[in-house]
């Protein structure tokens, strides 16, 4: 497609009325987002349960159950995800309980995590705003204004082993138990994630009690370190893609921003099932009061959205290199790239 080619589609999707367009898939429906919760917390408590028991009498290989129960534990995480943006039941109320018991399980306090995620919604794509739920994402001029220890500092950071390994286990198991940045916005970031530090001490007691302390920590620490990477991963390839879109708070536009800073990541069936669909995510960031069950009835409705920032997972994975937004070309560069344009 040619640049004036791909300038008139840009054009044409921003002048549709999108979310008029989509506002039917807004409503939920309770028996099926029921059913929902039902075949995720079900399947993750049983394989857990499973491999600890099998663990406990000897069996080593049980913990490869640990692995499909991190998969569960990233749906719902999702199901979660959902409960802030109000989509599983019309009752803003059950969302949020429901949101919050959730919580415990995925270690991530529900209204905190709620609030950030909120303002990267309202942010997403727009230089002027970064800082609070994203990834941290420098342009090439700040990257070159750096000192020294700046740029080996941001080197470490974007670096695959800690951005995915060390990091999603820093993320989750402690970083969440305070409400970083967002220390001096008042008293709900506080309460919810003390409570939920609070809340999670009970089934953790009950799960030692049972199997025991060495058990317990034998096949949580995997699920818990699997779930989180995953998580951080999807999170990461949302909005980390070559031809991403990222402007100044003057030039960014919502819908823009959602239809090109937001991928399209078209997993294989199996796993765009294990994560909930949110690998649609243009179109969550387009109307995000849609239940994620009810995402692929756009995409069918609306087949020009199939192919608007699609990325296969075999493709995904060389994004990893993309470190750098260069506003002259308006695309990701890596480190090797912004040494050879000096």
């Amino acid at each position: 497609m040619t640049q004036a080619a791909a300038a008139s589609t840009e054009t044409k999707d921003n002048n549709r009325a999108w979310p008029q367009l989509l506002a039917q898939y807004r409503k939920p429906k309770p028996v099926r987002s029921i059913v929902e919760i039902a075949v995720t917390t079900l399947p993750f408590a049983a394989l857990w349960a499973l491999s600890a028991v099998l663990v406990l009498n000897g069996n080593w290989w049980g913990l490869l159950f640990t692995v499909p129960a991190a998969g569960f534990l990233v749906r719902l995480f999702i199901l979660q995800h959902d409960c802030g943006h109000g989509t599983l039941f019309a009752h803003r109320g059950l969302n949020d309980w429901i949101g919050r018991l959730m919580g415990i399980f995925t270690l991530t306090p529900y209204d905190y995590w709620r609030r950030t995620h909120a303002v990267h919604h309202a942010s997403s794509g727009n230089l002027d705003r970064r800082g609070i739920g994203d990834v941290e994402t420098l342009t090439v001029q700040e990257y070159r204004g750096l000192s020294r220890w700046g740029k080996v500092r941001y080197r470490l950071y974007r670096n695959p082993l800690i951005l995915f390994g060390l990091g999603p286990a820093w993320l989750f198991v402690c970083q969440y138990r305070l409400p970083f940045g967002l220390m001096r916005a008042g008293a709900r970031p506080w309460v919810s994630t003390l409570a939920t530090n609070l809340g999670i001490v009970f089934p953790i007691a009950l799960m030692i009690w049972l199997v025991g302390w060495q058990t317990f920590l034998i096949v949580q620490v995997p699920i818990t370190l699997m779930a989180a990477t995953a998580g951080v991963w999807l999170f990461y390839i949302q909005h980390q893609f070559e031809d991403t879109h990222w402007s100044s708070d003057g030039e960014w536009n919502f819908q823009h921003a959602a239809l090109h800073g937001s991928s399209h990541y078209d997993l294989p069936k199996p796993l765009q099932w294990m994560t909930g669909n949110i690998g649609i995510h243009h179109v969550h960031h387009l109307a995000a009061k849609i239940p994620f069950y009810r995402l692929p009835e756009v995409l069918e409705d609306f087949p020009e959205l199939k192919t608007m920032s699609r990325i296969t997972l075999l493709e995904s994975l060389k994004c990893v290199k993309l470190v750098l937004w260069d506003e002259s070309t308006k695309r990701l560069v890596s480190f090797r790239e912004e040494r050879a344009a000096r």
